[in-house]
């Protein structure tokens, strides 16, 4: 798993504060990620009058942004040796797969749409 986090053998005990602020921020962007796309987009869609593929270039934007930050934190566990650290990859691996299903169900939305 290091090497293909490219952490290599190196464990820095400090990296922990880094990876517990990228995991909250991580999180915090899922939350609005999830807030705009379930939430908001359905009521204010029809009220502005704007279709899914049109809003769908946001939460592409958010679920990329929510990936990086969560390899990030993958990383920095590592990095950290933190005792937590298979939990923590799995946990984000499932929420990258999750995230990556709905960039792709996002971009088919936006080409079901093009003219």
């Amino acid at each position: 798993m290091r090497r293909l986090l490219r952490v290599g053998d190196v464990v820095d005990k400090n990296a922990i504060l880094g990876a517990s602020r990228s995991t909250t921020a991580a999180i915090v962007v899922s939350g609005i990620r999830c807030i705009i796309t379930y939430l908001l987009i359905p009521i204010l869609a029809p009220v502005i009058g704007i279709s899914d593929a049109a809003s769908a270039p946001v939460t592409i934007a958010l679920s990329a942004v929510a990936i990086v930050m969560g390899i990030s934190g993958v990383r920095r566990f590592w990095i950290a040796d933190h005792r937590a650290r298979w939990a923590y990859t799995i946990f984000i691996a499932v929420i990258v797969a999750l995230l990556v299903v709905g960039i792709v169900l996002d971009l088919a939305s936006i080409f079901a749409s093009a003219p």
